[in-house]
């Protein structure tokens, strides 16, 4: 089986259309280890890849005005059990385009694998991005994420990023993304995460409005069990007049595992408005007695509630 093969077998295996990565009609980019091993452009979008000793360094421009009707799709994986990839990455979303990505990112025979995003993310004058990233670790727990993005929106532009993460063990995922965002301009995390074993999870999301009316939200949806550990630390600030943030923070804990939640809020203009929500407990007792009533046992009904609050069906 050839690398692209391989990387794309482990594709579908992290839940992706491998079809899609093959289609001439769908941007696509494939990264294996520090190897470019497929990249395809179409109208709109340019892309170009330089191999680092440890990765790979990508630049992704979409052309202004450009609509484009399918989501472009990026594939990042480590195939052998031990390694590092470290992907360098630049998007640059030109004014009133509006494109989404998705992006799967796996490492199914992970003992000792190290995953570093560094990302730089410019969305330009009335332009949207959405971009999600879903993650399979296998069951070794042998993973380091360390995801670090700084975006920038510009006036009446919209970013929208989803971070999803509940096949397979989390190992170690230690999450830093900055959002600033200018007028009229809308930014909304979204972290959704499972660890179990001894996995370790650090989320931190900060949104500074700095335009008048910009929105802003930061949520996260965290379930721990067994001894595993989860920070979270939401930041926004309400930097203009009329400005309007949220931090939206759930985590469900189980066993021996730890949970904490640090929602900040901070505003320099009075005519802003930020408010934050965090809530740590154990499942609600209600549901898991309506799921149990229906023949699921404990941990099957508690495992439905959990995959419901991650958005899993």
């Amino acid at each position: 089986m050839s690398d692209f093969e391989t990387i794309v077998e482990a594709y579908e295996a992290s839940g992706g259309d491998p079809n899609l990565l093959r289609s001439p009609k769908v941007a696509s980019l494939v990264v294996s280890g520090n190897e470019v091993l497929g990249a395809n452009e179409i109208p709109g979008i340019t892309m170009t890849a330089e191999q680092l000793p440890d990765g790979v360094k990508a630049h992704l421009v979409v052309a202004p005005g450009t609509r484009v009707e399918l989501p472009v799709h990026l594939c990042f994986g480590v195939i052998p059990a031990k390694g590092m990839q470290r992907i360098v990455s630049s998007f640059d979303i030109g004014a009133g385009a509006d494109v989404a990505f998705i992006a799967h990112c796996t490492f199914p025979n992970a003992t000792h694998v190290q995953h570093i995003m560094e990302g730089t993310i410019h969305v330009r004058e009335g332009a949207t991005m959405r971009y999600t990233e879903t993650h399979f670790h296998g069951e070794t727990g042998g993973v380091e994420v360390l995801p670090k993005a700084r975006i920038s929106v510009d006036a009446g532009g919209r970013y929208y990023s989803t971070f999803g993460l509940s096949r397979g063990r989390a190992g170690k995922v230690d999450m830093d993304y900055t959002v600033d965002v200018a007028a009229d301009g809308v930014a909304e995390l979204d972290a959704k995460i499972m660890g179990y074993a001894d996995d370790v999870i650090t989320v931190r999301e900060t949104i500074r409005l700095n335009g008048e009316r910009a929105r802003g939200m930061a949520k996260s949806r965290i379930a721990v069990r067994d001894r595993a550990h989860s920070e979270v630390i939401g930041t926004t600030e309400g930097n203009a007049p009329y400005t309007r943030g949220h931090v939206d923070c759930v985590e469900i804990v189980r066993d021996q595992a730890t949970a904490s939640a640090v929602p900040i809020v901070r505003v320099t203009d009075h005519r802003a408005q930020v408010t934050h929500e965090a809530a740590i407990g154990t499942v609600d007792k209600k549901e898991l007695e309506t799921l149990m009533s229906r023949g699921l046992d404990e941990d099957q009904a508690v495992d439905v509630i959990v995959r419901g609050m991650l958005g899993e069906e």
